[in-house]
């Protein structure tokens, strides 16, 4: 049997993630978790992410079939939704802020506020930030990037961070919240054990195959899954790599979940354009490995020095991500701003045929009358 190769990975990489697309249910199920972000450019993130995965799927999807789905948003390896399987493993948490703010304990007198909101919440049923705001003005308080917001804000991110109030729904966009209560259960070492390798499976389902750098990083991202066993991280990773399925190549180790054959990975002829957050992207140091250029999120980064563009989503073509394109809606038009590796686009029927077919996926996603598209030189 011939060596694996770096071709072999790439094509395992895209194949694994961009699964035939299926009902959101299923897509759903199959990921367990998809990473949220609010930034629409021009969509937001989970948006993008489950269109290539869901037939049909259109802009909003997700929000407005979240309570018939049975799904949570919480914090996984970082924010998102995910299934109430996956959350049932994370909890109990302990009483500690939320990731962003360090996975402290909360002192005393913030503790006392606390029990105080979750009073409040629970005799509502069902509350929007602001009428928690306007009962108990806590005043303002500076946020994880610098900014200000207020703090009763801060404490319903603690609460639901905790499992103490979940959400129940949006509206434009704000979570609402009612109060809720995770079943505590006492474990026994190995129903632990049990816990962590089937968090560390979802983490390589989603993102597998992971380089052995990428595959600690992600298995130390879940201290924000599970902070009460931060402690055990390192010997479930130690576990993972003896069970995985590995190889190396050139000087790098890869591991993939047992029963995948990089050698039989095989790519459709299409262009994707993808979130910045997809799993297909998502590691910045695998895509470096698997497509030699550094791809770089840059929408915090000051107009004057970016290089790529404020929400640039990278090109998949076929096994390989050739580039990039920013979207926008201008006057009902769908607006792309591509840019390529190398300066040219590839110079085959195939490509552009593929490209304008990705688009009018775009316009059908964002509920877009088609319409000429208007591409910068």
């Amino acid at each position: 049997m011939r060596p694996i190769k770096l071709d072999d990975l790439r094509r395992l990489a895209v194949a694994r993630s961009l699964f035939p697309p299926t009902t959101l249910r299923r897509a759903i199920a199959r990921m367990r978790f998809i990473q949220a972000d609010p930034i629409r450019a021009p969509a937001r993130a989970q948006d993008l992410i489950l269109r290539h995965r869901v037939k049909e799927y259109r802009v909003g999807d997700l929000d407005r079939n979240y309570v018939s789905l049975g799904i949570e948003e919480d914090t996984f390896v970082n924010y998102g939704f995910v299934t109430r399987e996956l959350q049932a493993l994370m909890h109990p948490r302990p009483n500690l802020r939320v990731p962003a703010a360090g996975l402290g304990a909360w002192p005393g007198a913030e503790r006392k506020k606390a029990e105080l909101l979750l009073k409040f919440v629970e005799s509502r049923g069902e509350v929007h930030p602001r009428e928690v705001e306007e009962h108990f003005a806590h005043g303002r308080v500076r946020n994880y990037w610098g900014g200000s917001s207020n703090a009763t804000t801060h404490m319903l991110d603690a609460l639901h961070y905790r499992g103490l109030v979940r959400v129940v729904r949006r509206e434009n966009g704000i979570r609402i919240y009612r109060t809720h209560q995770h079943e505590a259960t006492r474990l026994s070492e190995a129903e632990r054990r049990t816990r962590m390798d089937a968090l560390v499976d979802v983490v390589l389902n989603i993102y597998a195959p992971l380089p052995a750098s990428s595959l600690s990083y992600y298995i130390r991202r879940l201290r924000y899954a599970v902070p009460q066993w931060r402690k055990e991280i390192s010997v479930a990773q130690k576990r993972a790599r003896e069970r995985l399925a590995h190889a190396r190549v050139a000087t790098v180790d890869w591991y993939w979940p047992s029963g995948g054959n990089p050698r039989r990975a095989v790519v459709p002829e299409t262009v994707r354009l993808l979130a910045p957050f997809d799993p297909v992207v998502h590691d910045r140091t695998r895509f470096e490995l698997l497509w030699g250029w550094t791809y770089r999120f840059e929408a915090y980064t000051p107009a004057p020095k970016r290089k790529l563009g404020y929400y640039a989503l990278p090109l998949l073509w076929r096994d390989r991500v050739i580039g990039w394109t920013n979207l926008a809606v201008k006057d009902g038009a769908l607006s792309s701003d591509p840019g390529y590796i190398g300066g040219r686009h590839p110079n085959e029927r195939a490509f552009a045929r593929e490209l304008e077919a990705e688009l009018d996926r775009l316009r059908f996603f964002l509920r877009m009358n088609r319409s000429e598209l208007r591409e910068s030189e």
